[in-house]
């Protein structure tokens, strides 16, 4: 996923272009592929999901849970595609900013 792209659908909506590898846990050196810190919203993307690349993989499949399981924990709302899905990046991420002005 380019980040012209995701930019590009970010500022459709109103939004600043996200961070890059944003590390969200000063403990941990996760990070996330796209990130808007002041909201807390994150977009991950997938890869090798049909090569068995890392994110598929046991050790990185648990690694994964792990760094999600963490980000919730801190707050933070993730969207997680395979490369193929992101197509659906707008509309997931219209709908999440939606339900965040209604719980304000």
């Amino acid at each position: 996923m380019s980040f012209p792209r995701v930019s590009a659908i970010a500022r459709k909506l109103g939004l600043p272009a996200p961070e890059r590898e944003y590390r969200f846990d000063p403990k941990r050196r996760w990070r996330f592929d796209f990130a808007w810190p002041g909201l807390k919203v994150a977009v991950e993307i997938e890869g090798g999901v049909w090569v068995r690349g890392r994110h598929v993989r046991p050790a990185g499949y648990l690694g994964d849970l792990e760094k999600y399981n963490r980000a919730v924990v801190l707050g933070w709302r993730v969207l997680r595609y395979a490369p193929h899905q992101i197509g659906q990046l707008e509309h997931d991420l219209h709908a999440l900013l939606d339900a965040s002005e209604q719980t304000e």
